[in-house]
């Protein structure tokens, strides 16, 4: 364990070097925002001040098109029938073209050679035209088709968003064909507009092909790497974007994370709300802001909007003065992300630590991680120790023959299911061995049990992170699998031991009492204590991991623990397993049964090396976050013996009064 831990620490030195948050917001829809107004220029520059102002440093441009250049009003477009009614001439009813009208000669100057370019690549014909001393080019194609076609980004609103003190940052799609040269000379013209990240705009990286995909996507790192051009991982999609990860690692993973707050999520600030809720609202995305920073190593949050029309205000209605007061108002999280040590500026990569002691520390690694698993096992088959490590050992070696990966994440499993599992067998043995009883004190007996116990689960933990310390397990490019196990085996164990090995006895007399259970008449009660049991553990499993719930009050609490303390312990733990746990461990000097109150502590000892399972989570949180779990744990622990002794010395007292 201590061999491993300076590997650890590389982990520490890794996602702690870079501080950097950038704010970026989606510059499309604040045209779409803005195509409703009454003044649309005036109001997108309007609200560019107030992003500024609110800490929003950075604007996300897409590929142009047609229809875009129109929300921006450098253009007009008609189709072949609205040119006709304009011009005041009879059009070919066989033609459905599009019309395009240029704002002024500057503005064509511009735009007209990317227009050209891209129906040019088309094959689509396309000519000159011109109204009223206004040029403008006809497009041989629907208007509805032409205005989607993807073109390079409009270079007049980069040059307007630069000059306003805006980073830059553009969504990339693979909509249009890979070709190196012009590729090249595209990200040059990003690069020289201080662009340093491209966001993947759709379900594939720009030069994914269904063939040669390895060449292209080569050939496209060798591009962004070039020009100095990093990625976004989008956090949270459903499925992954194709050839990300081959382009993350050849672009020797200059990638940061990306918070996406959606449309739909906006749409929650524009519901008609009591003036209380809609601050409680703001100040929900606002903590939604800080946790995704300060506990899930994000460097980039991405901001959405869309207006709406709404029927109860009669009146269009955005979100956008709900989020610059999600940002900067009363605890805002601009002001708090940057009390929790981070500054405002373009996100950078993480700088990977590495360390010499690599190669070494594998070696103790395996031995460790072998060994915690081994010694889980001997504590149901300890004859089989010995074998079962040589076994072990030869298999675990086979296995990082045939796959790195798959030995890292199910040696780092198989330790993080041993340690709690380990530490409650322990427990349990010591109350069933007679050795709790010897104590003078329950209290002490109970603390020490407790810090000796969270301390053994530890051990899993060191394992856990040092196996799995590589940069793509912090971007989560690459997950920790098989966690789902981590939530129900140690209980299983820790069950099974206690129920069938935890008394001193030999083989034949474990067999005889399995035997006597599984013969045993099933009573009411039985079934009843069954049911209860299942609902317990379906309602634990609806808890826990991302897609666990949580009430609307729960939600409070947390929200409230989170703002107090800075990092929300984990209610499991410090309401429910640990003070159990230091009850029974209380309790147990006197009363051998109150063993099973210990056993309940196995989902708070879980609990602790699962917290660390979130390998996005900075190591000092999850650090942090167990400790009030222990502490806040054995507090409400001790209020629990208080009220136990309260109760049982009334009881005393009173009952042989009432008796007379």
């Amino acid at each position: 364990m201590l061999g491993s831990l300076p590997l650890a620490y590389t982990r520490h030195l890794t996602e702690t070097s870079t501080k950097n948050v950038e704010f970026v917001f989606d510059y499309r829809d604040l045209l779409d925002i803005s195509d409703l107004q009454t003044n649309p220029q005036s109001f997108i520059a309007q609200q560019l001040k107030n992003m500024k102002a609110a800490g929003i440093g950075s604007m996300a441009v897409y590929e142009s098109t047609l229809g875009e250049f129109k929300e921006s009003r450098h253009i007009e477009m008609y189709n072949s029938r609205d040119a006709a009614a304009l011009t005041q001439t009879f059009g070919d009813p066989n033609e459905n073209f599009t019309y395009v009208l240029f704002k002024d000669s500057a503005t064509q100057q511009k735009l007209e050679p990317l227009i050209q370019k891209t129906f040019a690549d088309l094959n689509v014909g396309i000519k000159p035209w011109s109204f009223k001393n206004r040029n403008g080019l006809i497009i041989q194609m629907s208007m509805d088709d032409a205005s989607i076609k993807g073109m390079d980004p409009d270079p007049i609103t980069l040059q307007m968003l630069k000059d306003q003190g805006f980073h830059i940052v553009v969504r990339l799609s693979n909509r249009r064909p890979f070709v190196t040269n012009e590729m090249d000379k595209f990200l040059k013209q990003l690069h020289d507009m201080g662009v340093k990240r491209i966001i993947v705009d759709g379900n594939e990286v720009p030069g994914y092909t269904e063939e040669d995909t390895e060449v292209s996507l080569n050939k496209m790192a060798d591009l962004l790497n070039k020009n100095g051009i990093g990625l976004a991982a989008i956090e949270l999609l459903k499925e992954p974007q194709k050839g990300f990860n081959t382009l993350a690692k050849q672009t020797n993973y200059n990638v940061v994370r990306l918070h996406s707050f959606t449309e739909k999520d906006g749409e929650k600030l524009m519901e008609p709300l009591k003036k209380a809720e809609l601050e409680d609202r703001i100040q929900g995305v606002a903590d939604r802001f800080v946790l995704a920073v300060k506990d899930r190593n994000i460097r980039m949050v991405f901001l959405n909007a869309k207006p709406l029309k709404s029927l109860d205000k009669g009146k269009l209605v955005d979100p956008l003065s709900a989020l610059y007061e999600s940002l900067q108002g009363k605890d805002g999280a601009i002001p708090r992300i940057e009390k929790a040590g981070f500054t405002l500026g373009s996100a950078q990569t993480f700088e990977v630590h590495t360390t010499g002691w690599q190669k070494i520390a594998s070696v103790f690694m395996l031995i460790g991680g072998l060994s915690i698993i081994v010694l889980m096992i001997s504590f149901f088959i300890p004859e089989a120790t010995l074998v079962l490590f040589v076994l072990g050992l030869l298999g675990l070696v086979a296995l990082h023959t045939l796959s790195a990966n798959l030995y890292a994440q199910g040696l780092a499993l198989g330790a993080a299911i041993s340690a709690p599992s380990i530490a409650i067998m322990l427990a349990i043995r010591t109350v069933r061995s007679g050795a709790a009883a010897k104590w003078k004190s329950g209290l002490a007996f109970a603390i020490w049990t407790l810090i000796k116990t969270s301390a053994i689960s530890l051990l899993g933990v060191v394992y856990e992170v040092a196996l799995l310390n590589h940069i793509t397990y912090s971007l989560v490019l690459q997950q920790f699998r098989g966690v789902g196990a981590l939530h129900l085996l140690p209980i299983a164990i820790a069950g099974v031991y206690l129920l069938f090995f935890s008394e001193s006895n030999t083989y034949s007399d474990k067999i005889m009492h399995i035997r006597r259970i599984l013969t045993s008449f099933i009573s009411v009660l039985w079934i009843v204590v069954a049911g209860i049991a299942l609902a317990a553990v379906f309602y634990y499993l609806s808890r826990t991991g991302n897609e666990g719930q949580a009430s609307t009050v729960e939600k409070l609490f947390r929200s409230f623990l989170e703002n107090t303390l800075g990092v929300r312990p984990r209610t499991k733990e410090f309401l429910v397993a640990h003070p159990l746990f230091i009850l029974g461990a209380y309790l147990s000097i006197r009363y051998r049964h109150a063993v099973y109150l210990i056993f309940i502590g196995v989902i708070g000892q879980l609990s602790i090396v699962d917290t660390f399972a979130h390998l996005h989570t900075p190591l000092h949180i999850s650090l942090i976050r167990i400790s009030y779990g222990i502490g806040f744990g054995a507090i409400i622990g001790l209020v629990l013996i208080a009220a136990w002794e309260i109760i049982t010395r009334s009881w005393k007292r009173w009952v042989p009064r009432l008796s007379k």
